[in-house]
């Protein structure tokens, strides 16, 4: 566990404040009051962020280094009705002034959001990849001019998470495999590797971070009656929408996602008119390949940065991403699929 036990009865007190207070009032005191009920259910606690449950209210205490204004951008997105039925809208914060949603606690920025059924990992056959292919089409959808926000969002962040990733890496302590993966990176275009501005002139509102465990039902207590939404802004931003469908795209590549399934996601997204890809059902990977190259990189990067940091080998879905870089190494330089424009 990375947080302190005061932050997480701290975080546990301001999902509880939220809980019972219907219409949140200002107290008098920024500082939530202690919760006097059982110990802090914590569902997350990750360097990037801690989440924790209270009754039907999560509190998100999110990385200190997080910029406050991009991230009140984002949660403002989050409640916009234009949103409603997309993301997850989060809750007003009872230790901030008026209808705020972001205050600071602990010294670091603070969020509530409706608790939500997540997606279950022992029934991966029940996985929502035709929901979350059509709230990323809608996503997609959504003209970020339309939204108004009191600041801009900021660019959507891909390309740095990759080479926050590979830094992770080169911070750790070296494994036989770094050199492959380095050496996919370094295939990779800059803009790709967030060195150059992106050549492609596409601004769509992008989730930043997809994946399954990025989809919760809500309402919670009637699965078959909750709709599957969104959840986690902290990556949100404007941006070539193709970054959305990168990490399938390079499950599928790598071997990890069933064709059938990555057919059934792509046919939904462009069905439910997904801007990311060609809409007439021609090949996908001019505008997929780069993106998901980049995801196969920072994947690999993170597997053997957390490989290190946990002592122990690498596992069989973790060798699989390294056998992708492998194979991005071996690719002759013409059949990059502009990675070098």
């Amino acid at each position: 566990m990375t947080v302190s036990v005061s932050v997480a009865r701290a975080l546990s007190a301001a999902a509880h404040d939220a809980a019972r207070r219907p219409a949140p009032r200002p107290p008098r005191s920024a500082t939530p009051t202690p919760c006097p009920c059982a110990r802090p259910h914590i569902l997350a606690d990750r360097p990037d962020g801690t989440v924790v449950r209270h009754g039907d209210v999560v509190a998100k205490s999110h990385a200190p280094d997080t910029d406050l204004g991009a991230l009140t951008a984002r949660v403002a997105t989050a409640a916009h009705p234009l949103l409603t039925g997309i993301l997850l809208s989060p809750l007003p914060v009872p230790a901030a002034k008026g209808d705020a949603r972001v205050t600071v606690l602990h010294g670091r920025p603070l969020t509530l959001w409706p608790y939500g059924t997540p997606v279950d990992p022992e029934d991966p056959d029940a996985a929502p990849w035709e929901d979350a292919a059509t709230l990323l089409a809608r996503l997609h959808g959504v003209a970020p001019g339309a939204l108004q926000l009191p600041a801009p969002l900021p660019p959507m962040r891909g390309p740095a998470k990759a080479a926050r990733a590979l830094a992770r890496m080169q911070a750790a302590e070296p494994h036989p495999a770094a050199p492959t993966v380095l050496r996919a990176w370094t295939r990779l275009p800059a803009w790709a590797r967030g060195e150059a501005p992106s050549p492609h002139d596409r601004a769509a509102l992008c989730h930043g971070d997809l994946h399954l465990g990025q989809l919760v039902r809500h309402p919670p207590h009637a699965a078959a009656e909750g709709h599957w939404l969104l959840i986690d802004v902290d990556d949100m931003g404007v941006g070539d929408p193709a970054w959305d469908l990168a990490r399938p795209a390079a499950w599928y590549a790598a071997g990890l996602l069933a064709p059938d399934i990555w057919d059934r996601f792509l046919g939904t997204y462009r069905a439910a008119g997904g801007t990311a890809v060609c809409p007439d059902g021609g090949d996908p990977w001019p505008q997929l390949d780069v993106p998901a190259r980049a995801l196969t990189v920072q994947t690999a990067a993170l597997a053997l940065a957390k490989s290190a940091a946990e002592n122990r080998p690498l596992d069989e879905v973790e060798e699989m991403m390294i056998e992708a870089c492998a194979r991005i190494v071996a690719l002759p330089a013409e059949l990059e699929s502009g990675a070098t424009s």
